[in-house]
């Protein structure tokens, strides 16, 4: 409560108990401004006519000022609201922190599952992929072995016909020698003989 409210609280109070505990009275020494206009030059009727506005403007005001002053358990009921108002703001408050705390951590938790579900999406893609390129370099091992064996075995095979190759020129060419010394010594031989006639026939 402040300086001011107390102010207006203790001469409201004061007012009211000026109006309405002892009966109306003057707020101020009428006798004495009256005496004081009449000294002035004003006559008896002038200064009650002077005194009686006077009286009314202050009574009027202090009606305006009273009716807009508010008694100390009117103030203390309007804190009191205040207060509830304010603790019910601050449980409200606090209940909507709670809330969105905890939607905020249901939305944590199901962003996280979802993230490990990603995850776990992707380890077994890449696990798939590995098998997979395994899988055909295992395929290319193989057909790449079976070429290879099938190359050696035309290497062989090829080898083979051309030591056939090599094994009949060899017959063909030992035939072909035995038929020219076959030759040669048919030659020599008959030509030794036709020497032995004509020598013969010589002698």
């Amino acid at each position: 409560m402040s300086l001011f409210t107390l102010s207006r609280h203790s001469y409201g109070t004061l007012l009211r108990s000026r109006l309405y505990t002892s009966g109306p009275k003057h707020l101020f020494d009428t006798n004495k401004l009256m005496d004081e206009l009449q000294s002035e030059g004003f006559t008896r009727q002038q200064s009650h006519a002077v005194v009686n506005s006077v009286s009314t403007v202050l009574a009027a005001s202090t009606n305006t000022l009273l009716a807009t002053m508010v008694t100390k358990a009117e103030q203390d009921r309007t804190l009191y609201m205040y207060k509830v108002d304010f603790a019910q703001l601050k449980s409200e408050l606090q209940m909507l922190e709670k809330t969105d705390y905890s939607m905020l951590r249901a939305e944590n938790e199901r962003l996280q599952g979802e993230v490990n579900k990603l995850k776990q999406r992707l380890r077994e893609e890449i696990t798939r992929t590995q098998a997979g390129v395994r899988l055909d370099m295992s395929l290319e091992k193989g057909r790449a072995r079976e070429e290879q064996a099938q190359h050696e075995i035309k290497i062989r095979e090829t080898d083979a016909r051309i030591e056939n190759e090599i094994s009949g020129l060899r017959t063909q060419m030992e035939s072909i020698k035995f038929s020219i010394l076959q030759y040669m010594v048919g030659t020599i031989t008959g030509t030794g003989a036709l020497i032995l006639a004509y020598l013969r026939m010589i002698m």
